[in-house]
């Protein structure tokens, strides 16, 4: 379960970085008020999820969705580069993820 709560608080992480674009420097008062709630939200179940699991994987698995997420938004909803280099750079946090999750035991 902790590993599902840190998965949400990392999509939300997304939403709310990406959701930073669209509040035009918080003058915006919808984006501005979806985007604080989802930080909101994220942090929380970040502390949840951190009840369970260590400090530094869950914060790097954290930051790591919402970092992938956030390039992917950008790709492919604004159209930013898709350089293969960037890829592969997306492709090593995958694997950085991937292989804190499987250095844990239990």
């Amino acid at each position: 379960m902790p590993w599902i709560i840190l998965g949400l608080a990392g999509l939300l992480e997304i939403g709310w970085a990406v959701g930073l674009k669209y509040t035009d420097g918080f003058t915006k008062l919808v984006p501005s008020a979806l985007t604080l709630g989802a930080m909101a939200l994220s942090f929380a179940l970040l502390g949840l999820a951190l009840r369970h699991l260590p400090l530094g994987t869950a914060y790097a698995v954290w930051t790591g969705i919402g970092t992938i997420g956030t390039v992917l938004f950008g790709i492919f909803v604004l159209k930013e580069s898709a350089d293969p280099l960037r890829l592969l750079c997306i492709a090593f946090i995958v694997a950085g993820i991937a292989g804190l999750k499987l250095t844990l035991k239990g």
